[in-house]
């Protein structure tokens, strides 16, 4: 083979390792990039999801003043309806603890929950009774079943006190909102 191409062949050798070598650099960057991106995403997303859940226990107070406590209550209850958004959907207590309204689980309906505690023995419920009574408003923390995923897991729960009923709506993950 003759001298100039043997060089050349040289050269494009050296020329593809580098290429190769940043190309590889190039991934790597990409992928810490995507991670970050992810773990950035996932943080908004739940302090969305907090949003949310306020909002939709605001836009449920609203239904019960203009529609009424029962239509309000046969509303919330509903599959799939106007406030059952998959993991985040409203339900509500009466002042005693008394379930009233659930999309999720309409056994839960008619049933006094105020002694019955999450999985770390916490009565969650008198939290959520006693905070709607003494703010009208608030966060409750606690451990519950998740009916999107069938597994235990930490929940944060806003309320509020509407008449003589108690809207909440919660978000799954461990978050605390002590001193709220």
């Amino acid at each position: 083979m003759c001298a100039p191409f043997a060089a050349g062949r040289a050269v494009s050798r050296h020329i593809l390792r580098d290429g190769e070598i940043t190309m590889k650099k190039n991934v790597v960057v990409l992928c810490i990039a995507g991670l970050i991106g992810l773990l950035v995403t996932a943080g908004v997303s739940y302090a969305s999801g907090k949003d949310d859940a306020k909002s939709l226990v605001k836009q449920a107070a609203a239904y019960v003043k203009y529609q009424g406590k029962g239509k309000a209550l046969a509303e919330i209850s509903k599959p799939k309806g106007m406030f059952d958004k998959g993991e985040t959907y409203v339900f509500a207590y009466d002042l005693q603890g008394v379930m009233v309204a659930h999309p999720k689980n309409p056994a839960l309906i008619g049933k006094n929950l105020i002694d019955v505690p999450d999985n770390d023995g916490k009565l969650f419920r008198r939290d959520i009774v006693e905070k709607a009574k003494s703010k009208g408003s608030g966060w409750v923390d606690y451990i519950y079943l998740n009916p999107e995923t069938n597994e235990q897991e930490h929940k944060t729960t806003y309320l509020q006190k509407v008449g003589d009923i108690i809207l909440c709506c919660g978000v799954y993950k461990d978050y605390s909102h002590e001193g709220d």
